[in-house]
């Protein structure tokens, strides 16, 4: 990341969906943007239950896609707001929705040479086989650069509890 001035990235792109590894990349994107003087442009990409095909079929097709990009603004604006509050990032800010496969919609949007594009690096371990497409597509395709976050140290531990709750296991409480 140091051969980066202000003036070669105009952008930050990041994927954000809510999940706590877009959160995590949205937070790096920040602070990158902040660093580099660049815009953030949080993206957040949508398709329909059943995909394209499943929405042509339904009479109603017009009334619920409506309907699906208001609930894509919605997840967005709460993420955004969450984050980041009435006081914003900092920087210049524009939030993207975007109908499509995210690793295409990211790619797609992030279509400038002095770009940077950041995406969630997915889990870690077994699960890891069934995730991350999205973050492997931008690797793949992106004409920029692409910045890949790895999970927070704390997704690990919080999907550890998740387990032993799930499974009615006792915790160890020695560590607290």
């Amino acid at each position: 990341m140091s051969g980066y001035e202000a003036s070669t990235t105009a952008r930050v792109v990041v994927g954000v969906n809510g999940s706590l590894g877009s959160v995590t990349a949205l937070r790096r994107a920040t602070a990158l943007a902040r660093r580099l003087g660049a815009e953030l442009w949080p993206v957040l990409a949508w398709e329909p239950p059943g995909g394209d095909p499943a929405a042509r079929r339904s009479p109603a097709a017009a009334l619920l896609v409506e309907e699906w990009q208001r609930l894509a603004r919605q997840r967005l604006a709460s993420v955004l707001d969450e984050l980041f509050g009435a006081e914003g990032p900092g920087v210049p800010m524009h939030p993207v929705i975007v109908r499509g496969a995210p690793g295409r919609a990211l790619v797609a949007t992030a279509d400038r040479d002095n770009d940077l594009l950041v995406v969630g690096a997915g889990r870690r371990g077994l699960q890891r086989a069934f995730s991350g497409r999205v973050s492997r597509h931008c690797l793949a395709h992106a004409g920029c650069p692409v910045l890949a976050v790895p999970p927070s140290p704390l997704e690990s531990e919080l999907l550890s509890v998740h387990r032993r709750n799930t499974w009615h296991l006792r915790m160890d409480t020695r560590g607290l």
